[in-house]
């Protein structure tokens, strides 16, 4: 497991998101999960915690940051043929390609079920953030499109993350 060091790529890409972020934000996702998302891809490389768990919330970001950007171009009405699958292979590849560049990726001892352990959990992250999302919508359409409790929309994914999360620490250990 390699420590994560920001590279001037990344501080600049993370700038500009944290300035683009509030242009985002249609409420796809709600701006508090995709924060509490961030913070746990820093938190998680800081604390030394394995490449799957910190995947894990690399893909949950990356499957917001999709959500985010697709409904901000139907908000400003850019549609064209294949935007979706465009923007989610875009999102995707100025993730991993760097990654992988850079030796953070692709280690052949880094590894868990036969994929590489970061993405893997980039996967299994994206996965789990998008069904917690469309689970969350279900329950609200249910419920007359109310809400059951304020903050259910940042509680479930966030749970969802933390379960999987736990999950892969004991595998991984």
């Amino acid at each position: 497991m390699h420590k994560f060091k920001l590279y001037p790529f990344y501080q600049i890409l993370l700038a500009l998101l944290g300035i683009s972020v509030p242009c985002l934000c249609a409420q796809a996702i709600c701006p508090v999960c995709t924060v509490i998302v961030g913070v746990g891809i820093g938190l998680s490389r800081w604390l030394g915690v394995d490449d799957s768990v910190t995947g894990l919330w690399i893909g949950a970001f990356t499957a917001s940051l999709i959500a985010w950007t697709i409904v901000w171009l139907n908000k400003i009405n850019i549609r064209f043929y294949g935007r979706k699958i465009l923007i989610t292979l875009f999102y995707y590849a100025i993730i991993i390609l760097p990654l992988y560049y850079i030796n953070i990726m692709g280690l052949p001892d880094n590894k868990l079920w036969g994929l590489d352990k970061l993405l893997l959990g980039i996967i299994l992250g994206s996965l789990a953030f998008l069904i917690s999302i469309l689970w969350y919508n279900h329950l609200k359409r249910k419920n007359n499109g109310k809400s059951h409790f304020h903050g259910e929309k940042i509680l479930i994914p966030t749970v969802v993350l933390m379960i999987l999360s736990a999950i892969f620490y004991y595998l991984t250990k």
